[in-house]
């Protein structure tokens, strides 16, 4: 329960029920060690959401990150990005110095290739403080053997894995020497013993990201702020996941994927998207009663309140692509596990705390698993205007238990959105709020006023289209390989007037300022123990 009263709601939604909330990774905090991390500005952050009524913080995958810099990339389904592990914490206990920290990095953008040679740094500096033994240290011990103990499933895998990539200059693990690849038992014991120091430090930092985590959950609590996570549906080609779980997804002899993930030629690809994802060997998968991918979803809730399955069309088909292909034109739509993966979750974790990404190229199939579970869809606004008056994300046409979205990470802010649409889709716009047309400043305001009094459950923003920042400020830009990701907010640009606007807006809508309604038993993470 949290502070005010209010308990954690999670989908399906109450037919009552109406929330808001914004979206925003945390790299995008405010922070001096050159990127947002989980210590004080994200304490903060959840306060500000708190005073503005918002009931919501929606994030994007807390993996560890690596080609691009990816969050929809990451190396580990289980493990987290250790760049998020607040510096400021650990001076707090002792495991580094102030001087250890010392930087000076951009306010506005994430320089990856300074930020992570910092932080690296930096944690090697804990661990020898840590296994120095200092006072602070000696609390920690107990916590961090429990912590290796409990993880141990996929914490060993991992740390081997990073230990791996490292020694081989972050190599794809397929170039490793075969038997490495292969996991041949002798090869895997020599390496754990070779590189035992490195696993340590692998292990030491999510130790401390957990701890972490746990406290920033338990404040949000307190705050009645829900926090959504975001989970890919496929994993990385160059991940412990697949590295560790050959038999979980369609390879070759030498481990090398037959299919690649992708899209079909579609309106916007002649040629459809190329991922270059492994595939699932879903018959594999549900002879173990969908045991990995239930524990990646545990996994994840112990960080989150609900989740955003990404890319929910594959659990119903996928296009699967020849390895190898020039295109995604030679694919073919193969079945997900559908229904049976639903119930083995529902079965196992007693709830379904999802939210349906059904964007895309949605079939009745995907549909009607959606609502046999009763999962929220979403809907985003900006894609609402090309004219029809049946375009499923114009407001009238919402179901209540539906998510909606100004945009999204994909998207450009609102305000580049309006700057690039064409003349009648303006017009549209326009007559759709029945208002005199305004300009590309009126834009994202006004998205928001229709998000948040749309009948919709959940209304959320991203808090680029708040701050009503044009392109300077967007996160991603789908199938561009650099740049993404980098966008920072400054303190000094999160002002109390754009919140008290937003608060404003929540009241007028009647969007859940006070308490909430329970609707589950929700499943509490460990004690979050000492400050870290």
């Amino acid at each position: 329960m949290s502070g005010d009263g209010a308990l954690i709601v999670a989908p399906p939604f109450p037919s009552e029920y109406r929330a808001s909330g914004l979206l925003m990774h945390i790299t995008s905090l405010p922070s001096p060690y050159g990127i947002g991390d989980l210590g004080s500005s994200a304490f903060s952050w959840i306060d500000r959401l708190y005073d503005a009524g918002q009931r919501w913080w929606q994030a994007l995958p807390l993996g560890p990150t690596g080609y691009g810099n990816s969050p929809y990339q990451p190396m580990s389904s289980f493990a987290g990005n250790a760049l998020l592990i607040s510096p400021g914490s650990l001076i707090s206990v002792g495991l580094i110095q102030a001087s250890d920290a010392q930087s000076h990095f951009s306010v506005d953008v994430v320089d990856y290739d300074s930020v992570i040679p910092f932080k690296q740094r930096l944690l090697e500096t804990a661990w020898v403080n840590f296994k120095a033994g200092q006072h602070s240290a000696r609390d920690l011990a107990p916590a961090y053997d429990e912590f290796c103990t409990s993880q141990a499933h996929w914490l060993e895998d991992y740390a081997l894995f990073r230990s791996l990539k490292a020694k081989y200059h972050g190599a794809y693990y397929l170039e490793w020497p075969a038997e490495l690849v292969q996991r041949i038992p002798s090869a895997l014991t020599e390496a754990r013993r070779e590189l035992a120091s490195q696993m340590d430090q692998v292990r030491f930092a999510q130790f401390l990201l957990f701890r972490q985590a746990d406290q920033l959950k338990e404040h949000a609590r307190a705050r009645g702020v829900s926090l959504i996570g975001d989970l890919p549906f496929f994993v990385s080609p160059d991940s412990s996941d697949v590295w560790a779980n050959p038999e979980l997804f369609l390879l070759d002899e030498q481990h090398r994927p037959r299919f690649v993930a992708g899209v079909p030629p579609d309106y916007f690809s002649a040629t459809g998207q190329l991922w270059g994802n492994p595939v699932y060997n879903w018959d594999a998968v549900r002879a173990t009663g969908y045991r990995w991918c239930i524990d990646r979803l545990r996994a994840l809730l112990a960080h989150v309140d609900v989740i955003r399955l990404d890319h929910f069309r594959g659990f119903a088909a996928a296009w699967y692509i020849p390895a190898g292909a020039p295109t995604a034109q030679t694919g073919q739509w193969v079945a997900g596990p559908g229904a049976s993966f639903f119930q083995a979750v529902q079965k196992e974790l007693g709830h379904l705390p999802c939210i349906a990404e059904d964007l895309g190229l949605i079939t009745d199939d995907v549909r009607a698993l959606r609502d046999q579970f009763r999962l929220p869809g979403m809907r985003v606004l900006q894609f609402a205007f090309d004219g029809h008056a049946d375009n499923p994300y114009l407001p009238h046409n919402f179901v209540h238990d539906t998510v909606a979205y100004t945009g999204t990470h994909d998207n450009a802010t609102t305000r580049e959105w309006y700057e690039e649409l064409p003349d009648y889709q303006r017009q549209n716009f326009w007559s759709y709020l029945k208002r005199a047309p305004g300009t590309s400043a009126d834009a994202a305001p006004e998205l928001m006023r229709l998000a948040w009094s749309s009948p919709a459950a959940l209304a959320v923003a991203p808090l680029q289209d708040l701050l009503n920042l044009g392109g300077e400020a967007r996160m991603n830009v789908p199938g561009r390989t650099d740049g993404n990701w980098r966008w920072r907010v400054r303190e000094d640009m999160l002002s109390s007037q754009a919140f008290q606007w937003l608060r404003d807006l929540t009241e007028s809508s009647n969007r859940s300022v006070g308490p909430a309604v329970s609707v589950i038993a929700h499943v509490d993470s460990e004690p979050a123990g000492a400050q870290i």
